[in-house]
């Protein structure tokens, strides 16, 4: 297996990982209540940043500045979930 297999799998398999958490907590919960849709967007957003952080690992030599966009990367992330979770920017991305 090549080394992009690896990689693309590797960014699959954490991506269903991360998922299975609300998914688990679904089935002990009702706290905790995911659409199909929310599992799509929330699979869309965790594989396209793993995507994005693995190509800036691939493309960028200077430790600074890999570790200053992976950072954004994730920030970037967690700022899009946050919207889409709860709205707190207002957008109407969140419904609001």
């Amino acid at each position: 297996m090549s080394i992009q297999k690896k990689r693309f799998v590797f960014i699959l398999l954490l991506v269903v990982l991360i998922l299975l958490v609300p998914f688990l907590a679904m089935q002990l919960s009702s706290e905790v209540n995911w659409s199909a849709n929310d599992f799509i967007v929330a699979g869309v957003l965790l594989t396209g940043a793993g995507f994005l952080v693995d190509f800036v690992l691939r493309k960028i030599k200077n430790k600074n500045y890999r570790i200053a966009a992976v950072i954004a990367v994730v920030l970037l992330l967690l700022m899009v979930w946050a919207e889409l979770a709860v709205g707190i920017f207002g957008t109407p991305f969140a419904g609001s």
